[in-house]
């Protein structure tokens, strides 16, 4: 089961750091279709929010068609986001944690590896909301991480 960490200081509204985490898990493969997400009494308990700010984070992942409630049962897995490229063990992520081995050997600190991986992702991706050349990566980009985001919720 995913265990949700919010970050009141990063700028992104807590329902959707609930969003990222749970669509990361599912990439990663740590939640399958059928898992059972941890129920809002659960998450509220594990990190102090309000009940509405999980309710709301739920509801925009069914609307993704990502989960689906089931009342009285709760909210389950529709579907993975998980490739095989990035699971542990995969070429890709085996290279990827060599690079941070020796990102770390070289002396950067996380926000430095946080700085440069952000600043390669725009470069061959795109940057926020323009278009990459060539193909767009499958499930589209997400915010960088610690991008600030509106809340527009007054929720949080």
């Amino acid at each position: 089961m995913v265990e949700y960490r919010i970050d009141r200081r990063s700028g992104v509204a807590t329902y959707l750091q609930i969003v990222q985490q749970t669509r990361q898990a599912m990439r990663l493969g740590l939640l399958q279709p059928g898992d059972r997400l941890p129920t809002a009494r659960e998450v509220v308990a594990a990190t102090a929010i309000n009940p509405n700010t999980v309710l709301k984070a739920y509801r925009e992942l069914e609307r993704e068609g990502l989960v689906e409630p089931r009342p009285g049962l709760g909210t389950f897995v529709r579907r993975s986001l998980a490739r095989p490229e990035a699971a542990a063990g995969s070429p890709l992520r085996v290279e990827l944690a060599a690079w941070m081995d020796r990102a770390r050997a070289a002396g950067l600190d996380r926000e430095d590896v946080t700085a440069l991986l952000g600043s390669v992702l725009d470069e061959r991706f795109g940057g926020l909301g323009e278009a990459a050349d060539g193909p767009e990566p499958a499930g589209g980009a997400a915010p960088a991480e610690g991008a600030a985001v509106d809340r527009g919720d007054g929720v949080g």
